[in-house]
């Protein structure tokens, strides 16, 4: 039987990369290329003024601040992201990450990203909530809510306790787990696009939020942002549900429907 296009392709990977460089550098440039590729699009849009009708907020950020982002997060992501990336291989190999052949079947790497979501929703919530008591704020969080506006880069511009605080929750699911190597990097692949359309600052008619029961998005997230820390809610980092169960989306729902009303009327 024919090897299909994904298993060729993967053989070629595993044979041309050790199992440490597939694990760390090309997780690495993975990460870079799809954040930038899927971060970009939203900040033109602010500096150019397209999609305006869109745009959550009315105002904008300066094209310089927005460069002062994407510098920042260069170093961050050259001096935190990737020597973690190294460093952490040694942990996912003793929980059992493996990078050979056969692939996982569908119905493992689905029900496994699945999981992680919900675990990593789950954590991000209480880590994201103790975040916005006074002192953390004060001295870690507050670099991320520097950008009250925000576009898609923004949502990795964060104090660089805070990525390995909250960078947390998004490695114990595959921790716990210890899945195949293309299971870690649909994971992560998928994380980046969703945080970076709810960090998009445009709510647009095909966002996810319109068909996806339960997903936040970039509507909810937003309002996160513009709000004062000891005011904002919406916590949790994919999913609605916990802010809702813990009461803390009542101001998001309160202006939600107040809008719909007033839509009423027009």
């Amino acid at each position: 039987m024919a090897a299909s296009p994904i298993d060729s392709a993967w053989e070629s990977l595993i044979g041309n990369f050790s199992e440490f460089q597939l694990a760390s550098v090309v997780t690495f440039v993975l990460h870079e290329s799809v954040f930038f590729l899927s971060g970009f699009p939203s900040l033109l849009f602010e500096r150019f003024g397209l999609f305006a009708k869109y745009k959550i907020q009315k105002k904008s950020n300066t094209p310089d601040y927005q460069n002062r982002c994407v510098l920042r997060l260069i170093l961050y992501h050259v001096c935190v992201n990737l020597p973690v990336m190294i460093l952490s291989y040694p942990a996912f190999k003793f929980m059992g990450m493996r990078s050979s052949l056969p692939l996982p079947h569908w119905t493992v790497v689905v029900s496994q990203i699945l999981f992680y979501f919900v675990l990593e929703d789950f954590i991000f919530y209480w880590g994201h909530r103790a975040l916005h008591t006074k002192w953390l704020y004060k001295h870690v969080h507050s670099v991320h809510h520097e950008y009250a506006t925000p576009f898609g880069l923004t949502s990795e511009y964060a104090h660089p306790a805070e990525i390995l605080f909250l960078g947390f929750a998004t490695i114990v699911g595959p921790a716990l787990t210890g899945p195949h190597l293309f299971t870690l990097w649909l994971w992560m692949v998928l994380r980046v696009l969703e945080t970076v359309e709810a960090h998009s600052g445009y709510h647009f008619p095909w966002s996810p939020s319109n068909f996806l029961p339960l997903y936040g998005g970039s509507d909810f997230h937003d309002y996160h942002h513009r709000l004062l820390y000891t005011k904002s809610g919406n916590y949790a980092s994919t999913f609605v549900y916990m802010d809702w169960l813990f009461g803390t989306d009542k101001g998001y729902r309160k202006i939600k429907a107040i809008e719909a009303e007033e839509g009423k009327h027009l």
